[in-house]
């Protein structure tokens, strides 16, 4: 990830991408399970789906539960807003009209196997970090950067946790 200098106002996002060598259908089994998440990330410790949900759809809720050396413990809803099953997966953390985050997984049918991306977006409501720019916002552009680089690598080690349990 380069500097971009980029304000939380910003919305400043990233994107990773993999190929996997399995359908998409496949693919989709494993990203449609956000239970599993947890197993491949050093933050999320645990999600359970909310008001008798059990699997994505348009409009059903889960929490997340989050630890970081940094940041502390720390839980959030989000909503699904977009769901078309082999294709794409996303949800809002906290406001769907005003989140602390947007996630997105696109699955695309490439070469025999599934192009798979993971994007996400930070703003445009307060989030916990919010407090640190709070405390230092001289430090505001730095903060986010660092924030937007630890995503980074998370979620570049989310898609090879997904590649190998897709390809096996």
């Amino acid at each position: 990830m380069e500097w971009t200098g980029a304000r939380l106002a910003d919305k400043p996002n990233v994107e990773v991408k993999t190929w996997i060598d399995a359908p998409p259908r496949r693919v989709w089994e494993l990203v449609a399970d956000v239970e599993l998440m947890p197993t491949m990330s050093e933050e999320l410790r645990s999600v359970e789906w909310l008001d008798g949900a059990t699997k994505p759809a348009v409009g059903a809720r889960f929490v997340g539960h989050s630890k970081h050396e940094a940041l502390g413990t720390w839980s959030t809803t989000s909503e699904v807003i977009e769901c078309e099953p082999e294709r794409v997966l996303a949800w809002a953390v906290e406001n769907p009209q005003n989140p602390t985050a947007v996630w997105r997984f696109r699955l695309e049918p490439t070469d025999g196997g599934t192009q798979l991306t993971q994007w996400m977006q930070m703003g445009p409501a307060r989030s916990g970090l919010s407090h640190a720019i709070d405390r230092m916002p001289e430090k505001e552009q730095k903060i986010v950067f660092v924030r937007m680089r630890e995503f980074e690598q998370n979620m570049t080690a989310t898609l090879a946790h997904i590649k190998k349990l897709a390809e096996s």
